[in-house]
């Protein structure tokens, strides 16, 4: 995945108007492609049943211990409704400035990702556990806990902002592609013990809250990884091709050239132009013009 093509370092402001573009283009993408509710509970049904068919249920003993323990399922809906926003734009922010080396197949790798996980939200609307029928055994924690936060019941934007947001947008979860990216960049990037075991455990516990606060089921968090493992394989040929293109494009005459006085002016032999300083020879004869 890495792509180490020698280049300047990008300037902040190109890579701040391309994050803030590819992100409102996942946020409009992600609103436009609600689906019907009808087709997205067909959809999570349909994925609970695949995961007792493999014998896979660690969404419902985690959601029952986060909502009968509120000193887990607080700190859990805090979690799903804020680190999402704040560690991945200060991971960004911690490479740019340090690890600039590897900043832009990092950048790459988490804007394709974003993009192939909004063709999944397009194709696939998926409702998830927590807005399911209560008698599949689920509770929406993010409801019952909604007056410790700034979050109603109807997702985990403000208040009065659900209607903003797609909450059927479950499947793939970039909570934890996200997650699973910035545990990457900790690992490979940190330099001390201490944010190896960060970069392992944020994107576990990422997958814990998850589950816990009944936003995703485990195999949503099973996308997350597959559409992040395609964004890294896409980051390389991306980048080829970035930078191909790059070269096609003639580059903006530069400031740091000669200025031409006139076109197609010239001076003869001996001839100076008024006020024009003599060459170096002449500058180093220090005799005077009337003694020669």
């Amino acid at each position: 995945m890495p792509y180490t093509a020698p280049r300047q370092r990008p300037r902040w402001w190109t890579e701040l108007v391309l994050i803030v573009v590819v992100y409102g283009a996942y946020t409009c993408g992600r609103l436009l492609a609600r689906g019907d509710e009808s087709t997205a509970v067909d959809h999570g049904l349909a994925i609970l049943r695949a995961e007792k068919a493999l014998l896979l249920n660690a969404e419902h003993p985690l959601n029952r211990l986060f909502t009968k323990t509120p000193a887990l399922g607080i700190p859990a809906d805090f979690a799903y409704a804020s680190l999402h926003y704040l560690v991945t734009p200060a991971i960004l922010i911690w490479l740019f400035r340090r690890r600039p080396a590897g900043y832009r197949a990092a950048r790459t790798w988490l804007l394709l990702s974003t993009l192939l996980g909004l063709i999944g939200f397009t194709l696939l609307p998926t409702c998830p556990p927590r807005l399911l029928d209560a008698g599949y055994g689920f509770v929406d924690t993010m409801a019952q806990y909604s007056s410790y936060g700034w979050w109603g019941g109807e997702a985990s934007a403000p208040r009065g902002m659900g209607g903003m947001t797609n909450q059927y947008a479950a499947m793939p979860s970039l909570h934890v592609g996200w997650a699973l990216w910035c545990g990457v960049m900790l690992w490979r990037h940190g330099r001390t013990p201490l944010m190896k075991v960060i970069a392992v455990a944020y994107p576990l516990l990422t997958t814990i809250v998850v589950m816990g606060t009944a936003n995703h089921y485990f195999l949503d968090a099973v996308a997350g990884v597959a559409v992040m493992a395609a964004g890294a394989l896409l980051t390389r040929p991306a980048l080829r091709l970035a930078d191909r293109l790059r070269t096609r494009i003639p580059p903006l005459p530069s400031a740091s050239k000669s200025p031409i006085v006139s076109t197609g002016c010239e001076t003869s032999a001996g001839e100076r132009i008024p006020g024009q300083r003599t060459s170096s020879a002449g500058a180093d004869d220090s005799t005077p013009a009337a003694t020669r």
